[in-house]
């Protein structure tokens, strides 16, 4: 049964571009893989902390030599890696804040990059182990920053997560950007003329499945 893991970030509910572009893609996925299993990861108003020396020291101690204290300090992260390795596909809903990702999605991957779960070290260097996994990445933005334009240098969003989950061994990542979104707070425009077309690139995905 095919699995996808949904993570949005947004701070914001109803509104949210990227959290439209996220449900689009689900009901999409849905009706391309009628008997799959959808999870859910909400990571607004969520309890993700800051790891520190505790989280790390625990992170580093053997499975089978952990204390009490360390296996409750790993228990979130626990959760979290077991969604990643349930799901065969990935989807983040995700905005830009401040040029870069927002602060709790941030969080989340300090939770989830963990050596010897999701990455290991050997002789050859680092190696990812979230090996055949696929992920696409809704990046929506106040302004646009996609390749040629002048205000390209200023998208740290889409080189992070490339960099960051190729590390981790998921090599094969889509990204749709839906860039200007700013017109909407201007009332230039609605929510649904500036969606539309973004939703056709991703259903455009699924047909060429």
């Amino acid at each position: 049964m095919p699995t996808l893991l949904v993570v949005n970030s947004s701070p914001f509910l109803e509104t949210s571009v990227s959290r439209g572009l996220t449900s689009e893609y689900v009901e999409n996925w849905k009706k391309a893989n009628p008997t799959g299993k959808v999870i859910t990861r909400d990571l607004a108003g969520s309890n993700l902390k800051t790891i520190d020396a505790a989280w790390v020291g625990a992170a580093y101690t053997p499975k089978d030599a952990r204390s009490a204290e360390q296996k409750e300090a790993l228990a979130l992260s626990d959760t979290l890696l077991a969604e990643l390795r349930a799901a065969d596909e990935y989807v983040f809903g995700v905005p830009m804040h401040n040029f870069s990702v927002p602060a709790v999605l941030k969080l989340w991957i300090d939770q989830i990059a963990r050596v010897g779960e999701t990455f290991s070290y050997g002789e050859g260097g680092p190696k990812g182990l979230l090996i055949g996994k696929k992920a696409t990445f809704l990046i929506a933005s106040g302004g646009v920053y996609d390749a040629g334009t002048v205000m390209a240098s200023f998208n740290h969003v889409e080189p992070y997560l490339r960099n960051v989950f190729g590390f981790l061994g998921v090599t094969d990542t889509t990204f749709v950007s839906a860039g200007g979104a700013a017109v909407l707070m201007q009332g230039k425009t609605d929510r649904a003329t500036f969606l539309q077309p973004h939703f056709e690139t991703i259903r455009s995905q699924f047909v060429a499945a």
